[in-house]
């Protein structure tokens, strides 16, 4: 059995969404405690030169959200326009997001897996089968931002680990 189009997309990003919620939610906790600013904690960034913790968060549900759209339009475009958000928004951003992708059906999905996708950026074109842009665009990217928001989350102090970055594995034969 192959793997969908569905699995690849909703289920690679549900799990990471999820577990976003988890250590987002367990960052907020650990930053009420500890008396940090959240604002300071959106504002972090890994290194001067990379962009900040909101920018990580808003790409995560980005390259989610908006590659589940774009299946269906054909066009995908980088992470411009969001409005500024407090931590909290960024949290709730992340749960909307969950929401909106576990609304999904599989056959919903499934029948968009034939489709070409366009990367505008500017000038700049990048035509896509849909299968490679997921797997070789959206995938990455999405992993990328998670990863980088959840590395800012332990550099402030958060006591998470890879376990909850993993979230509910889909264990079984």
């Amino acid at each position: 059995m192959s793997t969908s189009l569905y699995d690849l997309t909703i289920g690679s990003y549900t799990q990471i969404l999820a577990s976003a919620v988890g250590y987002l939610e367990k960052g907020k906790s650990h930053f009420k405690e500890t008396g940090i600013d959240l604002q300071d904690v959106v504002e972090t960034r890994l290194y001067e030169n990379m962009a900040d913790f909101h920018f990580q968060v808003v790409s995560l549900n980005h390259h989610s959200t908006k590659t589940i759209a774009a299946l269906s339009s054909g066009e995908f475009n980088p992470p411009i326009g969001y409005e500024p958000r407090d931590y909290d928004g960024l949290l709730q951003m992340t749960k909307d997001s969950l929401a909106e992708l576990n609304s999904k059906s599989a056959e919903e999905i499934n029948a968009l897996a034939e489709g070409n996708i366009t990367f505008k950026m500017g000038s700049t074109e990048w035509p896509f089968t849909s299968r490679n842009f997921v797997l070789s665009f959206s995938l990455p990217n999405f992993y990328f931002h998670a990863t980088t928001a959840y590395d800012i989350l332990r550099m402030k102090g958060v006591k998470i680990g890879k376990m909850d970055f993993l979230g509910s594995m889909k264990i079984g034969t």
